[in-house]
């Protein structure tokens, strides 16, 4: 950027950098968006193909989950790293749309393009954008209908919708009952208060090996230990479990500390108060009779002798949030301080504590809990990566079903609600401002996107289908006509049941219209900043006074 003063250009920025301005950073912002969007539309609806992936490390990714590609793919333009995030933020918040949400937003963009050509404004543009959102929404809440909770077969048909696009398709009758077997486990509505964290309280745990008909939800929870002494039980009926968050050894200092001894009387001495120490936190334990510890810290082989001799099974290092799980499961409090055991902390609702092994590893098994509000899914599958991509579909199935018990209504899918939001947009764009009509109106053209993708995916003929889908959606009545993405033809989305849930199309809209709006204001793009004097840096991180500031340390 340079300014002229008196005749002399005054250079203010660093000539190095490279900048984009005006109507080429727009237009490059679009071009990345598109080229974002074109990565993964092949990835949308039940005729999807796959995209095979190499990671750094030299693993391989096999999956059509467009945020697990996107996660994948390296970029180096701003405009793009903005769209991948978009789509991690849709699989965080709703976890279902993934793909929608990148077809939509580059769809958006794109037809922002011959706007801008026609000398719009991007605010002018931008604002047409938000005006349409806020009428689809308003649309979108027309065509929802609400859901049965109790309906176990309208669940079953809603999540079907969801994994009838993924790899796994052939075994989504297992895959759903999994899902709902997981969500059901862990909702808890306390007083109208709904919780429902699936990523805390539904562990998946894969192993390798048998079937993906083996695979099933636990009444209770799996973790990856083996106990800590060859001769404690491994099978106990109805166990007494306690749960702790402190050693079960002597106290070691938090800093270095140098013991000086005169005679080895003392030594024996300290030796002595070691043992004294163990054995008083290990008959604070046996007092309470429990049938199986579990501790976050580690066992001293003193403390497995005394426990072992009380005939306690004991686990140690064990994960602070697999504890947590423990604890929901069989109704134990996780203490601190063995001194402040109470007999209300044992966790009495286990039915069964089981020590297996799987292959080479062994797992703990806390199962057949009485009320339990954690469970783990325990996958099957040949190998690793069939075992990720399954995981991959049944954390999206398991977050559909939480954004349905968060909010029970649904709209048509197979594309059936996009037309029937364009239609209204389109002939809601005749009565709106001059300047906004143009915006307004591709705001509801961009929407025919999602149909068009899944036309072209299953082969059909595109023109022709859309057409006759924009007769039916014309008069107004027939919301429910979408596409039948297996045949590519149109059907009525009530009798096929393919629905899919409000929250998760909301957010896909909301989320495509705003990031579109914030890219296209972008007029200038500057790259290349202004990096520190790499000799000054590490002088800094020792301490060195800036220059033209006073000593940091002469105030010490």
């Amino acid at each position: 950027m340079s300014s002229r003063m008196g005749g002399t250009p005054i250079m203010v920025m660093n000539q190095q950098v490279q900048r984009e301005t005006g109507r080429k950073a727009q237009m490059s912002n679009i071009a990345a968006g598109k080229a974002v969007s074109e990565i993964i539309r092949t990835t949308l609806g039940p005729r999807s193909m796959l995209k095979m992936l190499l990671d750094p490390m030299g693993g391989i990714v096999m999956t059509n989950d467009g945020n697990s590609i996107l996660r994948e793919v390296d970029v180096s333009h701003p405009a793009a790293k903005s769209m991948i995030e978009l789509s991690r933020a849709q699989d965080e918040e709703v976890g279902d749309g993934t793909t929608s949400v990148i077809v939509l937003a580059g769809e958006y963009l794109n037809l922002a393009a011959p706007l801008l050509e026609r000398q719009l404004h991007p605010t002018t543009i931008c604002n047409g954008y938000l005006k349409a959102l806020d009428d689809a929404v308003a649309t979108l809440n027309k065509v929802s209908r609400p859901v049965d909770m109790a309906d176990t077969e309208e669940l079953t048909r809603l999540v079907q919708a969801c994994t009838g696009t993924k790899f796994i398709s052939q075994f989504s009758d297992m895959l759903i009952q999994l899902s709902l077997d997981a969500v059901k486990t862990v909702f808890l509505d306390d007083g109208g208060r709904k919780e429902l964290d699936i990523k805390r309280y539904a562990k998946v745990e894969k192993i390798a090996g048998g079937s993906l008909e083996d695979s099933r939800v636990l009444k209770g929870v799996m973790i990856n230990k083996d106990l800590v002494h060859a001769k404690m039980r491994r099978r106990i009926e109805k166990p007494r479990v306690l749960l702790l968050d402190c050693t079960l050894e002597y106290k070691k200092n938090e800093s270095q500390t140098n013991i000086e001894m005169t005679d080895d009387q003392a030594w024996e001495e300290l030796l002595r108060q070691e043992e004294e120490a163990v054995k008083e936190v290990c008959s604070e334990i046996i007092a309470f009779s429990p049938d199986v510890v579990v501790t976050e810290k580690g066992v001293s082989d003193l403390a497995q002798h005394y426990l072992v001799k009380a005939g306690i099974s004991v686990l140690r290092r064990v994960r602070k949030t697999d504890n947590n799980r423990i604890a929901r499961a069989c109704g134990a409090t996780i203490v601190n301080r063995t001194g402040e055991i109470q007999e209300r902390d044992i966790g009495t609702g286990c039915g069964l504590f089981e020590c297996t092994k799987i292959g080479d590893e062994w797992f703990t098994w806390f199962v057949d809990c009485d009320a339990p509000k954690a469970c783990s899914v325990v996958l099957r599958g040949a190998n690793k990566d069939v075992l990720n991509e399954v995981e991959r579909n049944l954390g999206d199935a398991m977050n559909v079903l939480r954004t349905i018990y968060l909010d029970p209504r649904v709209v048509p899918g197979g594309g059936a609600t996009e037309m029937a939001i364009a239609h209204a947009l389109v002939a809601g764009s005749k009565t709106q401002e001059p300047e906004l009509a143009g915006p307004y109106r591709a705001a509801g053209a961009a929407l025919e996107v999602i149909p068009r993708t899944l036309l072209e995916n299953c082969g059909a003929d595109i023109i022709r289908v859309l057409t006759q889908l924009r007769a039916k959606h014309a008069s107004g009545t027939n919301v429910t006509w979408g596409i039948d993405g297996e045949k590519g033809k149109l059907a009525d989305m009530s009798e096929l049941g393919v629905w899919e849930p409000y929250a998760v199309k909301a957010q896909t809209i909301k989320t495509a219209v705003e990031t579109a709006a914030m890219l296209l204001r972008i007029d200038e793009i500057v790259s290349g900043t202004h990096k520190k004097d790499k000799k000054r840096a590490p002088m800094q991180q020792q301490g060195a006074p800036d220059e033209g500031g006073d000593d940091p340390r002469a105030d010490a």
